[in-house]
């Protein structure tokens, strides 16, 4: 996702918060104020214009929404 709005690493756990209650079956969630990006993984489809508004109320704007299966990814990657 791309959030704007994101200036400090107090603002990555606020997106980070909303994320996980927002979807709580989310795992690895992650944000950085310096990217102006989060991620999280989740086997479930998600809400976009749930996920929107629950960053929109937050006074952050969510810029956009991308899902891609998730790749393991590490030393032993085939």
């Amino acid at each position: 996702m791309k959030i704007d709005g994101m200036m400090c690493s107090m603002c990555e756990a606020h997106i980070n918060d909303v994320i996980r209650k927002t979807i709580p079956e989310a795992k690895k969630v992650s944000s950085s104020q310096r990217t102006g990006e989060a991620s999280f993984v989740t086997e479930e489809p998600v809400d976009e214009d749930a996920l929107r508004a629950a960053i929109a109320g937050t006074g952050y704007t969510c810029l956009a929404v991308t899902a891609e299966p998730w790749e393991k990814k590490g030393w032993f990657h085939r």
